[in-house]
């Protein structure tokens, strides 16, 4: 139980820091009282535990693959954290050898009867019934295992245990990236005792249709991908015109989450209803990204101010921000420097795999942060001796990091705002066809759009 004594607290000060928001929906339900089983997609590796262990108040056990138990150091971290292996034909071996269908039931069997005892007693049990963890927006075909273990604990009790199982769905938005964004999306609990009938009858059949269900709960609250290629093109059209796309302001990443599933759909149905359109809209937005990129563009850039204030103004104000707070950026930015720099690096050293990119970040940004910070701060107590001077440096840091974060962000767009400007004076009739180019996306999106709404009244 040390991850809930010690490392928790740790852990979600990590979270605030590596995700720029971490939204929930249906907060409360992720509160719901044990016994609960506990089901999610598993697209983020360990970065999944966390960030649901870490906004729930009770201490969840978490069933993880057997061979993360091999390494010891791995193995003293995932049994502090409450962890249960599950064993997988593909990942166990004894002595050099495969182990047989009976060894493999024998060992899985433990592993239930553990869940069993920690669900009879009233606790919290999370498992990845996909089996693995896929950094695609999918949902590969869900194990059996979760239904299984639902069931057979209520069995135990004669379906009186009160279990309820909690499915939730976790949507990353570009996951691989420090201060991205995260979306819980949390389903209505469902009570294992109404399959009781069911189980009685057959308890296989019981077990595929809890299953299904748990299927059919996820698929409603994740962005579900058909294939690469509408992936990436549902992800450009969110990331260059999601202003465009969604009216509230300020948007939620509920607002995201609704907007990447209203694409999808739009997507598969004029797949299907009116290709041709689909794929003068993918052509458009293919060339109009390729020619910002080359110009070293976004959109942003070239869309005008919607305060109605002139450029003038704008870059006076802009200006003027960047002027006066250059010297918080640059305190913030030297002292921040290396324990920022230093996750990013050992994480592209450490994998290749993207699902371990962000856990392998955080892991390492709380090391760096925490031993930097540690190591500056007394060295300015050390050459100063005065503990209001080293209390003050020390609370700069995060405040001066972050600070020094989003004035890089500005000015990074301060810069591209204004090639947009030098390039419109220098090649005005490119310029020109850019903005065309950027007007019949819209027109597109704004037809395809009137289109798809009334399909239904139609």
């Amino acid at each position: 139980m040390l991850f809930y004594t010690v490392m928790k607290p740790l852990v979600q000060v990590a979270l605030r820091v590596f995700f720029r928001r971490l939204e929930i929906r249906h907060r409360d339900r992720l509160q719901t009282p044990g016994p609960l089983l506990m089901v999610s997609n598993h697209p983020n590796t360990l970065m999944d535990p966390l960030v649901v262990a870490a906004n729930r108040r009770d201490p969840i056990a978490f069933l993880a693959k057997s061979t993360f138990f091999k390494n010891p150091i791995s193995r003293a971290i995932l049994t502090s954290g409450n962890s249960i292996p599950i064993y997988r034909r593909q990942d166990v071996e004894t002595g050099g050898a495969a182990v047989t269908p009976e060894q493999l039931a024998a060992q899985n069997e433990a592993t239930f009867g553990k869940c069993y005892d920690y669900l009879g007693k009233g606790g919290t049990v999370m498992i990845f019934p996909e089996g693995t963890s896929v950094s695609e927006r999918r949902l590969r075909p869900l194990k059996t295992g979760a239904a299984r273990i639902a069931l057979g604990a209520e069995a135990r009790h004669d379906f009186k245990l009160g279990l309820r199982l909690l499915p939730l769905g976790i949507n990353y938005f570009d996951p691989q990236h420090f201060r991205s964004d995260v979306f819980i999306n949390v389903a209505p609990p469902i009570r294992v005792a109404d399959y009781a009938e069911a189980y009685r009858q057959d308890p296989l059949a019981a077990a595929d249709q809890l299953t299904e269900d748990i299927r059919r709960h996820l698929e409603q609250r994740l962005v579900i991908t058909r294939d690469a290629a509408e992936d990436e093109l549902v992800q450009q059209l969110e990331r260059t015109f999601t202003g465009h796309l969604i009216e509230d302001d300020p948007r939620t990443l509920y607002d995201n989450f609704q907007l990447s599933r209203t694409l999808l759909q739009a997507v598969a149905y004029f797949d299907q209803h009116d290709p041709g359109r689909l794929t003068e809209a993918r052509a458009h937005l293919t060339s109009y990204l390729g020619e910002l990129k080359r110009l070293g563009l976004t959109d942003e850039a070239l869309e005008s101010d919607r305060r109605g204030r002139t450029r003038g103004e704008r870059a006076l104000r802009s200006g003027v921000k960047l002027v006066l707070g250059f010297p918080v950026y640059a305190y913030g930015a030297i002292n921040n420097y290396l324990p920022y720099k230093l996750p990013s690096v050992a994480a592209k050293l450490a994998t290749k795999e993207v699902e371990f990119v962000a856990p392998i970040m955080m892991v390492v940004g709380m090391l760096t942060f925490s031993i930097g910070y540690a190591l500056q701060t007394a060295l300015v107590h050390h050459f100063t001796q005065d503990w209001r001077w080293t209390t003050l440096y020390a609370l700069s840091l995060p405040l001066t990091g972050f600070y020094a974060l989003s004035y890089w962000n500005q000015l990074a767009g301060r810069v591209r705002r204004v090639r947009a400007l030098r390039l419109f004076r220098q090649q005005r009739p490119l310029m020109e066809g850019l903005l065309r180019k950027r007007a019949t996306i819209l027109r597109l999106l704004a037809e395809a759009r009137e289109k798809y709404l009334a399909r239904e009244i139609g």
